[in-house]
């Protein structure tokens, strides 16, 4: 049995000379994607007397843990559930249905969950959600329990095809596959060409690493 634990550290990803690199969603998050949707959300939240930061903390809950499961799936394991309240579970499982659902629309063999990679040439890392064979192509898949799909997520999926073309000499396509907490139900997008969301996110990273020299005092 598979356990997953719910307050593991932030993964933290190094060079080989043990310099320590930000993350794909580290960059990105600095920069304030969508920072209006989220106030309006935020704003909305606490006008229904609901705390936004449970809320969010629940949805981030819900949302590793249908990573889990599917990632337990494609390994052969069992769950070990037992860090999750039964509201988490049947959100999730809601989610897990949906993987499932899409993938029986495609054929999907899995090759690695769940891998860390970093960037010795650019200095970044990241985590890839799937690396697999689908439908006959090498690809990389993203999963999303998020509300819609926006620009970043695929700025994102660009840039872990490139650390996978770095750390293992082939270039995969991308694939966003968002699942739905609620209902159930899954939206798809395929990425065969992502050279410019990549360019942007070349740009993102220079952007963070002069923040970070500008904290320090320039």
């Amino acid at each position: 049995m598979l356990r997953f634990e719910k307050t593991k550290a932030h993964q933290k990803y190094r060079l080989s000379n043990g310099t320590l690199v930000p993350g794909v969603t580290t960059v990105l998050n600095m920069l304030g994607w969508n920072k209006h949707a989220l106030i309006a959300w935020a704003r909305k939240e606490a006008l229904a007397e609901r705390d936004p930061n449970l809320v969010r903390d629940k949805a981030a809950d819900i949302g590793s843990l249908a990573h889990f499961l599917i990632h337990c799936h494609l390994r052969d394991e069992e769950p070990d559930l037992s860090e999750f309240s039964p509201e988490h579970i049947d959100k999730a499982e809601n989610c897990f249905l949906a993987f499932l659902e899409w993938a029986d629309g495609h054929k999907l063999k899995p090759l690695e969950t769940e891998i860390q990679l970093v960037s010795e040439r650019y200095g970044f890392g990241g985590t890839i959600d799937l690396v697999a064979e689908i439908d006959g192509r090498l690809s990389i898949i993203d999963f999303k329990s998020s509300n819609g799909i926006y620009p970043e997520m695929i700025i994102q999926v660009a840039a872990y095809c490139q650390l996978y073309k770095e750390n293992k000499g082939s270039l995969p396509v991308a694939h966003l596959l968002r699942l739905g907490k609620e209902d159930g139900s899954f939206e798809y997008h395929y990425y065969p060409e992502l050279d410019l969301y990549w360019q942007v996110f070349l740009h993102c990273l220079e952007i963070y690493r002069l923040y970070q020299r500008i904290k320090k005092g320039g």
